[in-house]
């Protein structure tokens, strides 16, 4: 099996086994306790900063969906991309991680990839990014033996068919499926080139009780078409594709409503004049 290596590894997380595994098992947070009945949690919303900034809120999203599935897949949606970008996707080989090597769903991605237009990416031929490659050691640490079929999705009506259409096909293949969207929020400050309420105090409240909570609200309501909308709007969502379709996608396994586990800004753990916001979602049915 050829095998894509993992680019961000010793930089945005720990590139080596045991340093990885410590790092994630300092992560997980019991007092953050998962919502919901066992069983009820199908997927989830996660940010993908390097683990100093937002591992935690991920692990922790990713360790809920361990108390309650034993799933043989996660179909994961992330990529940085604007409105004309392609889709892309996997359909063979794996993804390494420190805690070992992922391997694609092929039969899940090959089927989606020919109802839908895809650039295929290979375990030799891709393009880096970092937004679905920061949850696989998670979800190898909390689920060994799982496959993955990672879709990158732009923010366009089309990305919610997909979303609805990969359960759709996990479910006649026989598979028991998760699924995550990878996202972070408003990237505030002059870095980023967004400054509407000036820097300083004021900024950041702004960020965290106005410009956020506007897409947060839409993510737990589970409007997908909303958080796309929105995020063009206020600039308060860098993957909107990725989470409105791992809405539709958790809609299709019978999530009814999402739940916050946690908050932050990278400004709350190292203050800066830019910076950028992050939440844990889990969607569950019931």
């Amino acid at each position: 099996m050829e095998v894509r290596r993992a680019d961000f590894a010793g930089s945005w997380y720990p590139g080596n086994e045991r340093d990885c595994r410590g790092m994630i098992e300092e992560f997980i947070d019991e007092s953050l306790p998962c919502p919901g009945d066992a069983g009820s949690a199908v997927g989830g919303i996660v940010p993908h900063a390097g683990w100093f900034f937002s591992g935690k809120i991920a692990c922790n999203v990713i360790k809920c969906l361990k108390k309650q599935n034993d799933p043989d897949t996660c179909i994961i949606f992330g990529r940085h991309l604007h409105k004309g970008s392609d889709n892309f996707i996997m359909k063979e080989g794996g993804w390494a991680t420190p805690l070992g090597d992922l391997e694609i769903d092929g039969d899940i991605a090959v089927k989606l990839a020919g109802e839908f237009p895809f650039t295929v990416e290979s375990a030799s031929s891709y393009d880096q990014d970092n937004t679905i490659e920061l949850q696989l050691p998670l979800l190898k640490y909390f689920f060994p033996g799982i496959r993955i079929v990672p879709v990158g999705i732009p923010p366009r009506h089309s990305s919610l068919a997909i979303g609805k259409r990969a359960v759709e096909i996990a479910k006649k293949l026989g598979r028991s499926a998760i699924v995550l969207g990878s996202t972070d929020l408003t990237h505030y400050g002059h870095n980023y080139g967004y400054t509407p309420k000036g820097v300083g105090d004021e900024a950041v409240e702004w960020v965290k009780k106005v410009n956020d909570k506007k897409v947060v609200d839409l993510l737990l309501e589970m409007d997908g078409e909303g958080v796309i909308h929105e995020s063009i709007t206020n600039h308060n969502a860098c993957c909107p594709g990725a989470a409105g379709a791992a809405i539709m996608a958790a809609k299709e396994l019978g999530a009814i409503t999402g739940k916050k586990i946690l908050y932050s800004t990278s400004y709350d753990i190292r203050p800066n004049s830019s910076f950028v916001g992050y939440v844990g979602i889990v969607f569950q049915d019931s």
